[in-house]
């Protein structure tokens, strides 16, 4: 299928540091034989609690045009797949192995001495490496490959003031925890972490360290690999108030409205058939109908903060993507974008008598709109159901992907970008590090797919987080929740039933074995700890 259609916030400090050379770090394998001006840069982009249908290229209506442009001129996805959680994720994309496999599969921690990052990878290939955002693991990025970082290390953070004392002119942040945020730059480790100017907001401090990195190695003869993490649109709900302004109102039609609407559009975009339905309303969403005029207002603003976190993450997005074209590097440059699980669920307000959207407030979207985020998929973050696990994937790359505005239903999974990366560079991937083994990858690359062919897929692809777990295999899904009702699993026929409405399970008795096998074998292999015994529900 086919579809065509700041200011910045650094301080004086932090600007020195970027024009200062970085520390390359030494590896223990060799530099692969291809010469740095022969290989792509690479720009990786990533999402926080973003569902499947928030961007405009993939039906939603907040204002995107920059994360259009990358898909209306390159390639979407429209089964690509993530872990559900945020430093599972993190941990797959980084390394091309299930995030169990690195020990970070439910228990945040560093990673394991038999894992590599893209970071210690690239930079013993004589890459630049570099990341701005949020690491979400224990050590930090400088010390596992990234020869400069700016970031949060942590999950999430007050966008205004990830610190604890107030800033001028500010009230007192709002924080969940009464524990500080732990951020760094490069080998510096702050606890807390306090910005150098009231007008701090994290989305915009990663755009322009993004920005400044590059503009820092312009012309050092080597290409760039980039990891730009944003923690938009995680909670908590903070937002510039023009950026709120922008779409306030706008979402006084409701979640049930709203989902029909994006689900139109992705039907008229081609991204599916009339075959894939949209799902129920979740049975914990109310209807929109239901709410008092006052309760409406209350959960707009509350969607209003949540787009204009989009819009503005978007617009760094925008700035990167213009330095690098001045740079003359965008024809020669990868760029990915994708989230790293559905949209959250979580509508707590920490900080009672606080309106959402201040820095003294931290609140979370709701299920409502978590709901309608995820169209037309059901559940959310954390669950395994297609709402949770699947995300938009965008591949922009020129000089390969040749079919403006491709779409693709071949299956990825996010431990595939660092084959990906790795194949495209001719790069070395480590059968040992450090004096330890290295798993080999489990990653397939996607250069096939870029280049219009179909590549040999995973046969088998599992998930496991908390209670949540999941396998696929071909057109069969299995998946369950055991923290909710019996725990049993389901199995859904995805080839014709997408959005998971017609539970199987009952009448493919023998099918629900098999996969159940074939789970038990990848949580052997895969070392996976689960929150009950492999099998004890059938």
């Amino acid at each position: 299928m086919k579809q065509t259609s700041g200011s910045s916030h650094l301080g004086r400090a932090s600007l020195i540091r970027i024009a200062t050379a970085a520390v390359v770090l030494a590896l223990s394998w060799g530099v692969a034989a291809v010469s740095p001006k022969e290989r792509p840069n690479i720009l990786l982009i990533m999402a926080d609690d973003m569902g499947w249908s928030d961007i405009g290229c993939y039906g939603g209506e907040i204002d995107t045009p920059n994360i259009d442009r990358l898909a209306e001129q390159g390639m979407r996805f429209t089964q690509f797949y993530n872990t559900a959680k945020c430093f599972p994720t993190r941990a797959a994309l980084l390394t091309g192995l299930y995030s169990h496999q690195t020990g970070l599969g439910n228990k945040l921690q560093a990673f394991n001495k038999n894992c590599v990052t893209l970071g210690e990878v690239f930079s013993a290939e004589g890459y630049r490496t570099l990341m701005t955002g949020k690491w979400h693991a224990e050590e930090t990025p400088y010390r596992r490959g990234f020869s400069r970082y700016y970031g949060l290390t942590d999950g999430c953070c007050n966008y205004f003031n990830p610190g604890i004392e107030p800033l001028p002119g500010q009230g007192k942040p709002g924080r969940k925890y009464d524990r500080p945020r732990r951020w760094a730059i490069d080998d510096q480790e702050y606890l807390p972490y306090t910005p150098d100017t009231p007008n701090f907001y994290t989305t915009d401090a990663f755009s322009d360290y993004a920005v400044n990195y590059l503009e820092a190695y312009r012309g050092e003869g080597k290409p760039f690999l980039l990891y730009v993490a944003y923690t938009a649109p995680h909670y908590p709900l903070h937002a510039w108030p023009q950026d709120i302004a922008k779409y306030r109102g706008k979402y006084m039609i409701g979640w049930d409205k709203l989902r029909e609407r994006r689900y139109r559009r992705q039907l008229e975009m081609g991204l599916f058939d009339a075959t894939v339905s949209l799902s129920p309303r979740d049975e914990n969403v109310p209807l929109w109908a239901s709410l008092s005029e006052e309760k409406r207002d209350y959960w707009d603003l509350k969607m209003s903060i949540y787009a204009a976190m989009i819009d503005r993450m978007d617009r760094g997005i925008g700035r990167i993507l213009d330095k690098i074209q001045a740079l003359g590097e965008l024809e020669n440059t990868l760029v990915m974008f994708l989230a790293d699980n559905g949209a959250c669920p979580s509508g707590f307000d920490k900080i009672p008598n606080t309106l959402p959207g201040t820095v003294e407030s931290y609140s979370g979207v709701g299920e409502g709109w978590a709901n309608a985020s995820n169209t037309p998929f059901r559940k959310y973050k954390v669950w395994d159901h297609e709402g949770g696990i699947c995300t938009p994937f965008i591949a922009y790359w020129p000089k390969v992907i040749t079919e403006s505005g491709a779409i693709t239903t071949q299956v990825g999974h996010i431990m595939d970008v660092m084959a990906t990366c790795v194949d495209i560079a001719g790069a070395t991937y480590p059968q040992t590090y450090r004096g330890s083994e290295i798993i080999p990858m489990e990653g397939k690359s996607l250069l096939p797919i870029f280049k219009g062919k179909t590549r040999a897929g995973h046969e088998t692809v599992g998930w496991q987080y908390s209670h949540s777990s999941a396998l696929r295999q071909g057109q069969w899904k299995l998946v369950r929740n055991t923290k909710t009702g019996p725990g049993r699993w389901e199995l859904y026929n995805l080839a014709i039933d997408r959005t998971e409405q017609n539970n199987l399970a009952q009448q493919y008795p023998e099918k629900v074995r098999t996969l159940s096998a074939a789970f038990d074998a990848w949580v052997d292999r895969c070392g996976v700890e689960i929150l009950q015994k492999k099998s004890e529900n059938l």
